[in-house]
Formats: structure tokens, sequence, C-alpha cells
């Protein structure tokens, strides 16, 4: 039987499945024997998968981080310092950074593949060098693209000790293209499928506590925390809730309205 070495608990991951990629590439798919995490082969199509970072598929985008807002100030107002800086990883054309800073979080955005749209000014690129350490980093729907994953939770743990992200778990040990959406072969760029054990392996790998709803919503942190306070939290309606009552801080619109306007009339 063909195997390769799991990227998160390098034991043995035998081949799970063969499916066509972009329509074009049969690609061949691994799942770890002992934490369940799924593996492409090595993804040489990525540059072309890569053409349009956000694809047309992603018609969800707008949805999600609507469905997200909530859930992260609640987190955020919860666990962490909501006066700190914070920074949206893999942030895309810039939403979630906007949306967050317009409820009142000094957000930040990182993304070395796709333009910066509704976040110019607030980009990674715009703080110091001495300025890049941040209260919590979150990472939606970052997580199954990661080719190398452990590689980029040593670059996401340079950023912040915390990390909030999304990704949906495997529902049933014999997930497939037909029994689940989330491969998504027609983009080519998920290439990494986990379980709760790989997330859990991956947690202990860096010394931090995985939370988890058990389905999407993940964060891991250094500091230990209630596993039940944490699964209420994540429910939206009591995030929402909760957000809105202890939120008291001020929009960053006006003031980020004014900044962007100096530096455009000098």
């Amino acid at each position: 039987m063909e195997q390769v070495i799991c990227k998160i608990c390098n034991t043995s991951s035998n081949l799970h499945l063969e499916g066509k990629v972009l329509s074009k590439y049969v690609v061949k798919y691994f799942k770890c024997a002992s934490c369940g995490f799924i593996q492409t082969e090595q993804p040489y199509w990525l540059q072309e998968a890569y053409k349009n970072a956000i694809t047309s598929l992603d018609i969800g985008l707008l949805t999600r981080n609507n469905h997200l807002l909530p859930i992260i100030q609640a987190i955020v107002l919860k666990f962490y310092d909501p006066t700190k800086q914070f920074i949206d990883y893999g942030g895309g054309y810039g939403v979630l950074v906007r949306l967050m800073r317009d409820a009142g979080f000094d957000y930040y955005r990182q993304d070395i593949y796709c333009e910066n749209l509704f976040a110019k000014h607030f980009d990674i690129t715009d703080l110091s060098p001495d300025n890049l350490r941040f209260e919590l980093l979150t990472a939606f729907e970052v997580f199954e693209h990661l080719e190398n994953p452990v590689a980029e939770m040593e670059k996401m743990l340079k950023y912040s000790d915390n990390i909030l992200f999304s990704t949906e778990l495997q529902p049933n040990q014999d997930v497939n293209f037909n029994n689940w959406w989330y491969f998504t072969p027609e983009t080519g760029q998920h290439i990494s499928l986990f379980t709760l054990a790989s997330l859990e392996a991956l947690a202990g790998r860096f010394g931090l506590h995985l939370y988890s709803n058990g389905k999407n919503i993940h964060l891991l942190t250094k500091k230990r925390l209630s596993s039940f306070t944490f699964s209420c939290i994540v429910k939206r309606k009591i995030a929402r809730a909760y957000s809105e009552i202890f939120n008291r801080k001020p929009s960053y619109l006006p003031k980020d309205f004014n900044s962007i306007l100096n530096k455009i009339r000098q």
C-alpha cells in the first residue's frame, strides 16, 4: 500500500482516495492512520489553482464574515485584552478587518496572495517591524489551504500565542468527493483536511491548548480556558448577546477616515 509521512504527527499515512483536481489532474489523497489528517500528494498544481486567490466558488465570503463577527468579538472580550492589536492572517480582501475596526477593535490584515480592498492602510505592511506582536491572530478558512501546516504555525506564532481559526472537520471516517463538499477539488486549493485528533496533535507539537466546537471553529492558545465557556460563546446567539452587552469600544471608523484622508492629502 502506498504511504507517505503525515505532516502533522509524522506517522504513516495511507492512500485514501484518488480524484480529479481542477478538472484535469488525478491527485492522490493520503489519510493518517494515527490522527486522521488528510493531505494530498505534493501539490504541484497550486500556482494554477491560485491564479485567483479567492475562487468563484467562495460565494459565502460575506455571509461567513457576518456570522463570525460577533463570535470573534465575544471571544476577545471574554478571554483576551480588547485594547490590544489583532491580526487577520490570510485576510483576503480585508472584509473582516474593516468590520472589526468598525466595531472598535484595532485589527490589521496579513495576506501575501490577495489584494487588500477593504482594509487599505491597515495591513501588516503598514506597521513598523518592532510592532508585530498581536493579542490574537485569526485565520478563517486558511488551514485547509496550507501545504505545510506545522511550518505555517511557526510563522503564525511569531505574531501571536493565540490563534482563532475556522476549518471544517471531517464528519466521518470515510470522507470522499461524493459525501463531503469540503474537498472542493474544482478549485484545487483544499489540500489539508483535519480531524479533531489532528488538531490536538498540532496543539501538542507547540505546547498549546486546543478548544473547539467540534465542527468548524477552533482556538489554539497558551491560556488555559474553560471548555464549557468556549463551547457556549462560539454559539452565535450567545456571542451576539455577549458582545452587545460588553462591547463598549467606540468604532474606529471616523478615526480611520480622518487618518486615511490626511495621508491622501499629503
